[in-house]
């Protein structure tokens, strides 16, 4: 099934074929923009967890990836590993 048309939180997916509408605040203003995130930040909670599991001195199932100061002392201490993006990093590393 293909929708006629999306509704996203505030930005436009790119290279997305469909008539779509970016809604900001979309969360709080569209039950179905406010789903998706609840089933977004889910699944990166268990997608945190299991990373937690392949690298657990960063603490990914504490802070699942945000910029705590456990996680900011962890990539201090050890490096970058894999899952990290270049772009939240830079501040901490020489990356």
């Amino acid at each position: 099934m293909i929708p006629d048309h999306v509704l996203t939180d505030a930005f436009v997916i790119e290279n997305l074929n469909i008539n779509q509408t970016p809604v900001t605040h979309g969360d709080a203003l569209s039950v179905s923009i406010a789903a998706a995130s609840i089933i977004a930040k889910v699944s990166r909670d268990r997608m945190m967890n299991e990373y937690d599991r392949i690298y657990p001195r960063y603490g990914f199932a504490k802070h699942k990836g945000y910029g705590t100061k456990e996680h900011i002392n962890a990539i201090k201490k050890y490096g970058i590993c894999p899952i990290h993006r270049k772009t939240f990093v830079k501040n901490y590393t020489d990356v």
